[in-house]
């Protein structure tokens, strides 16, 4: 072989891996992406709010009068009966303490009051003595009338004198008595607390029962101590009679009505429990966010439909998560909503064609957070890109990362 042949086939060979390489090098490079499978399945489209438990009627026992309440033994949980359970017991509180002068004033007053009563004591003794005199005219009285020797005038003098004399004798009595309450009366005024607490073992305390049958939920005064009427003692509910109420924002509480289902999740069970919505409060109210944002909240009334004894360890206050269904079907084809992307005033997804992204115009229908429906423009089965990015385009070559879900 010539030299020429030799030196051609050399730069040949060269040109061709130059050529080679330049092609490998800008050949198209398939786009990695990740790839979902279109499939059908139930849809709901929700409004999801945290909220909490609460007993529907909550009865507070308030003190019924001023007084002494003796400490409350009852427990929290403890099951009590409407009329029947003696929660606490309320009994007078003790006397103040007296400064020197109204010590002094009433130690007087004392000492008056036992004066008077021996001036009763006297005119006591005064008319029993008159009506023993007046007792004994009236025999001689009635003796000489029978033998003739007064008249019957005087007969009745003497019986006048001796009712007069009775009647004396009674309201000396009287007086007497009434002056033994007023002694009575000073010396109480003069009761110190130490005497007080002393006469409390016979003291006849008022008695608070529940008003209805329950369970205590919270023991708001246990401790022995004075309390006003109206304090508030202990708090009964029935927890059988649970409710949830969710403050969702106002914009959302618009699209709840009264009956919609709820799905109750995230309450410490295995499976959510179902409930409907009672009523949406006709207020709302300023609740400051997390995040320190102002938000207008309306209170949603949820009831739960499960039976009791798949709830029975929800009590009051307990936090729970509700999801509102607005709308559900059993049964569509759906998308996540990041595979989908506007095109004009369409939506659209990338569709793998043969390991190429093809444009495909879609029509919605129901969505929610996660995940559309589609009406039309793909069917069950076709693979479509979760994250189309902007180097996806249509015609595009793309390999499947494997990091999709099918």
């Amino acid at each position: 072989m010539s030299a020429n042949v030799r030196r051609w086939l050399f730069w040949g060979v060269i040109g061709a891996l130059v050529a080679g390489g330049l092609i490998y090098a800008f050949r198209p490079i398939a786009i990695p992406v990740d790839m979902v499978r279109v499939a059908g399945g139930p849809l709901a489209v929700t409004v999801d709010e945290e909220a909490a438990t609460r007993i529907r009627d909550i009865y507070t026992l308030s003190a019924p009068v001023t007084g002494v309440a003796r400490r409350i033994e009852a427990d929290v949980g403890d099951i009590v009966s409407a009329n029947e359970t003696i929660l606490a017991e309320i009994e007078p509180v003790d006397p103040t303490f007296l400064d020197v002068r109204t010590t002094a004033e009433r130690e007087a007053a004392l000492k008056a009051t036992e004066a008077a009563r021996m001036l009763a004591r006297a005119e006591v003794a005064e008319a029993e003595a008159e009506l023993e005199f007046a007792e004994r005219e009236l025999a001689r009285a009635e003796e000489l009338f029978r033998s003739g020797h007064v008249s019957e005038r005087r007969r009745d003098d003497a019986r006048r004198a001796f009712k007069a004399r009775a009647a004396a004798l009674d309201t000396s009595k009287a007086t007497l008595m009434r002056q033994q309450f007023e002694v009575e009366r000073a010396r109480a005024a003069l009761a110190s607390p130490l005497e007080s607490r002393a006469r409390k073992r016979d003291c006849e305390c008022v008695p608070v029962t529940a008003p209805v049958s329950g369970k205590i939920l919270q023991v708001l005064h246990e401790s022995e101590g004075v309390v006003s009427a109206g304090t508030p003692l202990i708090e009964i509910g029935d927890p059988k009679n649970l409710e949830v109420v969710a403050d969702y924002l106002s914009a959302d509480a618009v699209k709840i009505t009264a009956g919609q289902r709820v799905i109750i999740d995230e309450w410490g069970g295995e499976r959510p429990l179902e409930g409907r919505v009672r009523r949406i409060e006709p207020f709302g109210f300023m609740k400051v966010s997390a995040l320190g944002i102002e938000e207008q909240r309306v209170n949603v009334i949820i009831d739960i439909t499960d039976p009791d004894d798949r709830w029975i360890r929800l009590a009051h206050g307990y936090r729970v998560e509700t999801r509102v269904v607005l709308a559900e079907k059993a049964n569509v084809l759906q998308v996540p909503l990041t595979a989908l992307f506007r095109r004009g005033e369409a939506w659209a997804v990338f569709v793998e064609r043969e390991g190429r992204a093809a444009l495909q115009p879609v029509t919605l229908g129901l969505k929610n957070g996660l995940v559309a429906e589609i009406v039309s423009g793909l069917t069950e089965g076709d693979r479509v890109i979760r994250y189309p990015s902007s180097r996806v385009e249509d015609g595009a070559r793309i390999v499947d990362q494997g990091f999709g879900f099918e």
